[in-house]
């Protein structure tokens, strides 16, 4: 294939690390890797650390689908126009659903020989998001229609782009670098410990509390007092202080460590340190690329919250999933794994296995047919 020169648009900042972004910042990586030009088409973003950045809009900052985000404001046209003049973009790579503030007014001043290509990754964490992403669909008709193609990154994505911008997608996963999880060296400090790991924003939706929450059952059960566990919760957020009021009231501060907001070197170390890693999460996950990072890291087994997204990912797995609020529940669960080393092992062992599917290299090969497609169909 000839080198290309990919425009990957997204309404959002750079600035953050949440799962649109890392999709964004690891295809457009690997892209480059392979010899193709690849320039980002973003909202308000300082970062300057990457190279081809155009940051097209002021952002101000909201709260949607449990998650804290940014959108645009409206999106200069003439600077639009320019930019897509002077690059001549082959590709337009969209991250979906869009402003029509921000990517829509990139798609509709696309030029007749660039494809237009996008990637869906919502999946809905209420009633309103869904209200609103139709209503999102109807405001984008006109732009929609430019589009060439369109996958999502899961079933559940897939059912979401269907139900609210009545489109038909394929499913291309998610995808993560995964290189640095493989052979990850644990923390020394939590060898000879039964170790348990959360990872993620401490915020409602993700489920810190629930786990917490299950951990009380253990403590009344006195399975923590026979096993020596230890539980190390990584992230930070609105809800950490009151997530430490809660172990402390109840005891649990010699069992529970609180690591902060970890380092991107750092989080391969953490998950490799784990028996058990836990994402309780309730909903609003499209996919789940922490779970990838985890089966590929964890020298044990990876429980997740029973959401659409999750269960996406686990599918051939059930059994590895759980409902979060059922706390007596998960607090048996959290005991069978601790109590049965053969069971993580099974885990340990198809989780390696399965997860390399979804390595860059591979997803990335499927990106690349797509754009390969896309520009057949637009230029033939």
């Amino acid at each position: 294939m000839n080198p290309l020169k990919i425009g990957l648009v997204l309404d959002d900042s750079l600035d953050t690390t949440d799962g649109v972004q890392q999709y964004v910042l690891t295809v457009g990586q690997w892209l480059r890797a392979q010899g193709h030009t690849v320039h980002y088409l973003v909202g308000q973003t300082k970062r300057t650390d990457i190279p081809n950045v155009h940051s097209l809009s002021r952002n101000i900052g909201v709260r949607f689908n449990g998650n804290r985000m940014s959108v645009p404001l409206p999106a200069g046209k003439r600077a639009i126009r320019e930019l897509l003049a002077r690059e001549q973009f082959d590709v337009l790579h969209v991250q979906m659903p869009y402003s029509p503030f921000l990517a829509g007014r990139v798609i509709r001043a696309a030029g007749k020989q660039t494809a237009v290509v996008g990637t869906f990754h919502v999946a809905p964490h209420s009633r309103l998001v869904h209200v609103a992403n139709q209503v999102l669909a109807m405001w984008a008709r006109r732009s929609l229609r430019r589009f060439d193609s369109v996958v999502s990154v899961s079933k559940v994505a897939q059912a979401f782009a269907r139900q609210t911008f009545r489109i038909e997608t394929t499913v291309l996963p998610n995808t993560a670098p995964l290189a640095a999880f493989y052979d990850a060296p644990p923390f020394p400090q939590y060898n000879r410990v039964q170790t348990i790991v959360f990872l993620g924003r401490l915020v409602e939706r993700k489920g810190c509390l629930h786990l917490l929450r299950a951990l009380t059952h253990l403590q009344a059960a006195g399975t923590l007092a026979g096993e020596r566990v230890r539980v190390i919760i990584c992230g930070g957020g609105p809800l950490e202080a009151s997530l430490k009021r809660y172990v402390q009231e109840r005891g649990l501060d010699q069992i529970v460590e609180f690591a902060g907001r970890v380092t991107e070197s750092d989080k391969p170390r953490y998950l490799a340190s784990a028996d058990i890693v836990v994402f309780p999460s309730t909903g609003g996950e499209s996919f789940g690329i922490v779970l990838l990072e985890a089966m590929a890291a964890a020298r044990g087994v990876v429980l997740a919250g029973n959401n659409p997204g999750y269960a996406a990912v686990m599918e051939p797995r059930p059994q590895s999933l759980f409902d979060p609020q059922d706390e007596p529940a998960f607090a048996t669960l959290l005991t069978d794994m601790l109590q049965n080393p053969a069971t993580r092992q099974q885990a340990h062992e198809w989780q390696k296995e399965y997860v390399r599917q979804f390595d860059v290299p591979e997803v990335g090969r499927g990106i690349l047919a797509l754009y390969t497609s896309a520009l057949h169909k637009r230029r033939a």
